[in-house]
């Protein structure tokens, strides 16, 4: 996508987006869509450039960490993201993709308050992140997945659980006070 548009607006019910589209007729319409509720924080980022259409959420922390790692040169279909995507549908069950899409947007959101997260991303996607890229490359699948999952267990533990209980005593207190 060397020559590009890119569109910056703001819909109707208050998201932000920025859209990136190839002006080159032989890429077909590839575009990167990136959808933000600034309100939330919550959004997508949909890439069409290798010809199928890629959705990541931005609530996901290791797409998290290497937007945050990668910075300007970050891609939605970068190397890391493609490879853990792979990993994800071809060695992680069901289920537990299922606990990391329900856990992750409560990690994100506890993690973006806290004040120094760019450390805590640059953690994450040292740790994590490049971890298991090595290892996937290497075949050493085992140890990839006994990372990711004993990351996900532990910034569960560290980040979701007190936020969660948080939640919980003050839904809990609210009810008694009636």
């Amino acid at each position: 996508m060397d020559d590009k548009e890119i569109r910056v607006h703001t819909d109707k019910r208050g998201k932000d987006h920025v859209d990136i589209y190839s002006n080159d007729p032989k890429d077909d319409h590839t575009s990167i869509h990136i959808n933000i509720d600034t309100t939330t924080g919550k959004g997508t980022i949909v890439d069409t450039t290798n010809g199928s259409k890629e959705t990541t959420d931005t609530q996901c922390y290791l797409t998290t960490a290497c937007m945050r790692h990668l910075m300007d040169n970050f891609s939605d279909n970068c190397e890391e993201l493609t490879i853990l995507r792979w990993f994800r549908d071809n060695c992680v069950s069901k289920e537990d993709i299922e606990h990391y899409y329900q856990t992750a947007p409560i990690v994100v959101d506890a993690i973006n308050e806290v004040k120094n997260n760019n450390e805590i991303y640059s953690y994450i996607y040292e740790n994590v992140v490049s971890a298991c890229v090595d290892a996937i490359k290497k075949g050493d699948y085992d140890f990839a997945y006994n990372r990711y999952k004993s990351s996900i267990l532990t910034l569960e533990e560290q980040f979701a659980r007190p936020r969660l209980e948080n939640k919980l005593t003050k839904i809990l207190r609210l009810r008694n006070c009636n």
